[in-house]
């Protein structure tokens, strides 16, 4: 067992993590790997959603402590991330449509860990006698996003729209820029104990030289 150094939060130490409320920040984010899981519809009623996040934790645990004893290396399991995107985009700044949403939810792996870990992880959750039932459509990507602009949204996921219009009518085009890539939240706030005007979710667009 390798001696466990302080536990790391990557929420804390990751540029891409940091968003300031009111405002919109470009910020350039590396390629990142995650656990990933797709799916489509509301993720309010969507039985797909419920088990895409039943596949990733189940994962995402066993590889942390992968991580605290082979490597000495603790943190803490990073927050729920999706990409959101459809067919008219309309349907996120407008009519809010989430009916017609795909998406993909997904968690960080920390750049110290070996893609063998993960799949001793994958093996691990297969093994349990509560496998997952989305666990055969879980796997591990390298996103690259670039150049992004991003901001903190406090509040509910349904008040989005105006922020979301402002970014991408205002914002983008005012600086030169234009939208490329897929929309991508980060839910800071755990949305089991939070109310809605509490959420904290940071919104980012990936962005291309106009």
């Amino acid at each position: 067992m390798a001696p466990v150094t302080d536990k790391t939060d990557l929420r804390k130490t990751l540029d891409g993590y940091r968003a300031p409320r009111g405002t919109f920040r470009i910020v350039d984010v590396p390629d990142s790997r995650y656990l990933m899981v797709d799916g489509h519809g509301d993720p309010n009623t969507s039985s797909a959603f419920t088990e895409a996040v039943g596949a990733l934790y189940p994962v995402a645990y066993p590889l942390k402590f992968a991580s605290k004893r082979e490597l000495g290396r603790d943190y803490v399991v990073p927050p729920l991330e999706g990409l959101w995107w459809a067919t008219d985009m309309d349907s996120f700044t407008a009519a809010r449509d989430k009916s017609r949403w795909d998406w993909t939810l997904m968690l960080l792996v920390p750049d110290w860990i070996e893609d063998t870990m993960v799949g001793a992880a994958i093996e691990h959750a297969a093994a349990s006698s509560s496998r997952p039932a989305r666990l055969d459509d879980l796997r591990l990507e390298t996103l690259s996003e670039g150049r992004c602009v991003q901001t903190l949204h406090v509040g509910s996921f349904d008040d989005e729209a105006p922020v979301l219009a402002r970014m991408h009518d205002e914002f983008i085009p005012g600086n030169g820029l234009r939208m490329v890539g897929t929309h991508h939240e980060i839910y800071l706030s755990d949305t089991r104990r939070t109310a809605p005007a509490k959420r904290r979710t940071i919104l980012r667009q990936p962005v291309a030289p106009a």
